[in-house]
């Protein structure tokens, strides 16, 4: 399964590693890293986690990494992981 990040993913995490940076860099770096590995695991499994709170459709799931959703979209037909955005639960 492939892993795609949505256009709006990549500019609400662009707007978060920014944010994270003014704390410090590295912290924004280590962060990013390890998101995206975790993001990549999905993947494999890519049912394991809940059924979206946030969506109506039953491909879409929730991660919750760090105090943030990051609800993704299985397509199994184009057998890919699409990664559809990012941001707290307060937020929303």
């Amino acid at each position: 399964m492939q892993l795609i990040y949505d256009p709006f993913f990549v500019r609400e995490m662009v707007a978060l590693l920014d944010a994270i940076a003014e704390d410090g860099p590295a912290r924004a770096d280590a962060f990013e890293n390890e998101l995206r590995e975790r993001l990549a695991n999905l993947t494999h499994f890519p049912y394991k986690f809940r059924r979206s709170i946030h969506h109506d459709d039953e491909q879409i799931r929730d991660y919750i990494f760090k105090g943030y959703t990051i609800p993704y979209l299985v397509d199994e037909e184009k057998d890919q992981l699409v990664v559809l955005d990012i941001f707290k639960w307060q937020d929303r």
